[in-house]
């Protein structure tokens, strides 16, 4: 059971390098109960690349979310600033 969501959608862009990167994170269920770490990641504006990670136990899906998030902010990626 998860006790709060956890969501985080952040963007890498780069007019000079032709950058335009997205990466999301989120913890939720799977169909079976346990917990699960779903990472997306790709250009902006396409559907990109899905990983999946299962855990026993809810904090051992926040540890990697929190340290895959530390890692996205230190390459540069930001949350998004303008509107949809």
């Amino acid at each position: 059971m998860i006790t709060q969501p956890y969501r985080l959608y952040i963007e890498r862009k780069d007019a000079t390098r032709n950058m335009a990167r997205f990466y999301s994170l989120e913890i939720g269920s799977n169909l079976f109960g346990e917990v699960c770490l779903t990472r997306r990641w790709g250009r902006i504006g396409t559907l990109g690349q899905t990983a999946a990670h299962q855990f026993s136990r809810e904090d051992e899906a926040i540890r990697l979310f929190l340290d895959l998030a530390r890692r996205k902010i230190r390459r540069g990626y930001r949350p998004r600033t303008e509107a949809l």
